[in-house]
C-alpha cells in the first residue's frame, strides 16, 4: 500500500466527489475556517522530497506548467536530472538535490541549495517515505530505523525549518503537503511500523494546520490507498509470505489521480483528504468501526496468511 475528520462522512458518496473526483473527510469536508486565503499553484515556488520517482515526480509533472521554481531532492541524482530535462520548459526553474533526507547532513544540503534561491519556497511537499513489509520481529534493526527516521523525524524537521523559512502572508499563504497513508486509520499487521509512522504524520499534519493557521501557513494530509508506484517493491514485498491483501485492487488509485486530486484539495482548503471514492469509504469504516470488530477482522485475515506459508 502507497497509503493511509471528524465530521460525518456524506451518505451520498458520489455526490461528494465533485468533478475532479475527490472523497474529502473530516476537516476536508468541513475543516475551512476563512481566516487564510486558499493556497494558490500559480507562480508557487516548491520544494519535492521523493521526487525521483511515484508521486514525488508526478507532483512535479503536475506543478511544471503553474509553478515557478521546483527544487527536487532525493538519493538518486540521476532520476533527478532526467526528470529536471523532461520538465525542462524554458520557464520553470528546477534545482535538484540528491540527498539522504532521513540524516542531518542530507536535509543541511537540500536547505543550502534553497538558501540561495531569490525567495524562500511557499510549498513543501514531504513525499520521501520507506516502508517495509513482513514480520516486525523479522525486521532488521537498521531497517526500522530507516522508516523512523525518514517517515517521521525528516518530515518533522523539514517542515519545522519549511514554517521558520517560508515568508507566509494573508495575500500569499505558504503550505505543506504531507503524504500520509489509508494505512494510518488502522493497524496493519505485516506492515505495522509503516502504518504508526503514518498515524503519526496524519495526526501531526491536523494538528499544525491548527496551529499554523495564524501563520497564514495550510496544511494537507494526503493519504492515498494503494498506489502503482515503486512503494512494493522498496519494501521488499514477497507476494508468496505477504499477509492476505484481498480487496486492495478495488481501492487502487493511479499516481495521476491521487496529485491531482491532492492538488485540488489543496487549493480548497482541505486539511486531509483521501483519493478516491473508495479509498473514502475504506476509510471511514475503518475509522467508525469498533476496535474490537476491527482487531477480529485483522487477526482472521493475518491468521489465514501465517497458515498459507
Amino acid at each position: 500500500m502507497a497509503h493511509p475528520s471528524d465530521s460525518k462522512f456524506s451518505g451520498n458518496v458520489s455526490a461528494s466527489a465533485g468533478a475532479s473526483g475527490v472523497v474529502p473527510t473530516g476537516d476536508a469536508r468541513s475543516g475551512k475556517t476563512g481566516r487564510t486565503r486558499p493556497f494558490t499553484l500559480p507562480g508557487c515556488s516548491a520544494i519535492i522530497t521523493g521526487a525521483s520517482s511515484g508521486l514525488g515526480a508526478e507532483f512535479a509533472r503536475q506543478l511544471r506548467l503553474t509553478a515557478s521554481t521546483l527544487v527536487l531532492a532525493a538519493r538518486s541524482g540521476d532520476a533527478l536530472e532526467k526528470l529536471k530535462a523532461e520538465l525542462g520548459n524554458g520557464q520553470l526553474q528546477v534545482h535538484v538535490v540528491a540527498c539522504d533526507l532521513s540524516t542531518d547532513a542530507g536535509r543541511a544540503a537540500l536547505w543550502e541549495k534553497v538558501s540561495t534561491l531569490p525567495t524562500p519556497p511557499n510549498l513543501l511537499i514531504n513525499n520521501a517515505g520507506l516502508g517495509d513489509y513482513g514480520e516486525f520481529m523479522a525486521a532488521p534493526e537498521a531497517r526500522i530505523h530507516s522508516q523512523i527516521d525518514l517517515n517521521i523525524t525528516a518530515l518533522t524537521m523539514l517542515t519545522h525549518e519549511f514554517v521558520a523559512r517560508t515568508q507566509a502572508t494573508e495575500d500569499r499563504p505558504s503550505a505543506v503537503i504531507n503524504i500520509s497513508s489509508l494505512a494510518s486509520t488502522t493497524p496493519v499487521p505485516d506492515l505495522a511500523v509503516y502504518a504508526a509512522t503514518k498515524s503519526y504524520v496524519s495526526s501531526l499534519t491536523e494538528g499544525l494546520a491548527i496551529e499554523l493557521e495564524s501563520r497564514h501557513i495550510r496544511l494537507l494530509a494526503v493519504c492515498p490507498g494503494p498506489t502503482p508506484t515503486n512503494f512494493g517493491k522498496n519494501a521488499r514485498r514477497e507476494a508468496d509470505k505477504d499477509i492476505d491483501r484481498s480487496g486492495q485492487d478495488l481501492l487502487t488509485v493511479p499516481p495521476q489521480r491521487v496529485v491531482s486530486s491532492a492538488l485540488h484539495s489543496l487549493e480548497a482548503g482541505h486539511r486531509r483528504m483521501f483519493p478516491g471514492k473508495r479509498v473514502a469509504l475504506a476509510a471511514f469504516l475503518f475509522e467508525k468501526m469498533p476496535r474490537w470488530m476491527m482487531r477480529g477482522i485483522l487477526t482472521a485475515r493475518y491468521r489465514r496468511a501465517m497458515s498459507k506459508s
